[in-house]
């Protein structure tokens, strides 16, 4: 499909170097996006496309592409993962041969990424200024990633310089995968790093220690439960911003963001409500790059030094 030529026309010669992932297309075709991740396509569709097979055809026919994966999500896709995840996320390519993973490069940091894992593939690509800045501001600070994910943050951190790292999630098999992405970059992960849990629960727990970090990375997804606590970004982010301020330490950074639905002033009120009666001044704003995504988008991150 022509359209999806001139897309990929358009990024090609802006795109940052030792850059080997990046949104293909964001909404040239209405309700469709389309990552790409070395020679691997993922398809994103946000409403039904009863031409999905024609679309991922003409992407496999793109040069360098080897293969389609196809990510369905409609509004309901959160009660649907946990009841029929390969209908939204199908194990094997719609087009093309099976990739179970290849590695990526984001900037020269080194990512695995998994196609047919279901939803999430390893990396969100919107987070990669956010993960530039994360890695310029790293250097010799003491950094907590919370909601941590296959901890991109982590590893961009210690490839900053930063003097520890530490990667908090609830999940340990993407903390296992996050561990890889550290020795994918000549980093010998130490497992101690990498704490699995709900991170209130860890939120407290280093407060109470006295244990403060130099850098504070907050990404949580619009929607989390564990065994302890039930998150909605809407509702909860000021609750989670009151909670990580008291683990920075003073002149140290935190890093919010937030990708749901919402205005720029309705997040900036969440924070600003998290933070009443510590002082913060506002030292970067950003969200994902203009070069392969439309403006504006959907992600919200500001950068606060906290006195």
């Amino acid at each position: 499909m022509k359209v999806f030529a001139e897309a990929l026309a358009r990024r090609r010669d802006r795109l940052p170097p030792e850059t080997t992932c990046f949104r293909w297309s964001d909404e040239d075709l209405p309700g469709v996006t389309v990552d790409r991740f070395g020679a691997v396509a993922v398809l994103s569709l946000y409403r039904d496309a009863p031409d999905e097979q024609a679309i991922a055809d003409a992407l496999l026919a793109s040069e360098g592409v080897s293969a389609v994966y196809v990510k369905r999500r409609p509004r309901e896709a959160r009660k649907l993962a946990n009841e029929a995840p390969e209908l939204l996320a199908p194990p094997m390519p719609i087009a093309g041969t099976q990739v179970e993973s290849l590695e990526v490069l984001e900037l020269g940091a080194r990512f695995e990424i998994r196609p047919g894992n279901g939803l999430s593939v390893g990396l969100y690509l919107d987070a990669r200024d956010a993960r530039a800045w994360v890695r310029r501001e790293a250097r010799g600070r003491r950094v907590l990633n919370t909601f941590s994910y296959t901890c991109g943050f982590g590893v961009v951190a210690q490839l900053g310089g930063a003097a520890r790292a530490v990667n908090l999630d609830a999940s340990r098999k993407v903390l296992d995968w996050g561990e890889a992405n550290l020795a994918l970059n000549g980093f010998p992960p130490e497992r101690y790093d990498f704490i699995s849990g709900d991170t209130f629960d860890w939120l407290a727990r280093f407060a109470k220690k006295g244990e403060a970090f130099d850098l504070v990375i907050l990404d949580p997804p619009g929607f989390a439960t564990t065994r302890t606590s039930r998150f909605t970004a809407q509702r909860d982010y000021f609750r989670l911003v009151s909670e990580a301020s008291k683990t920075v330490a003073p002149g140290g950074l935190l890093l919010a963001m937030c990708n749901v639905e919402q205005s720029d002033r309705a997040f900036d009120e969440q924070w600003a409500r998290g933070l009443v009666g510590r002082a913060a001044k506002l030292v970067a704003r950003f969200g994902a790059s203009d070069v392969d995504f439309r403006q504006p988008s959907g992600l919200k991150c500001v950068a606060l030094e906290l006195g």
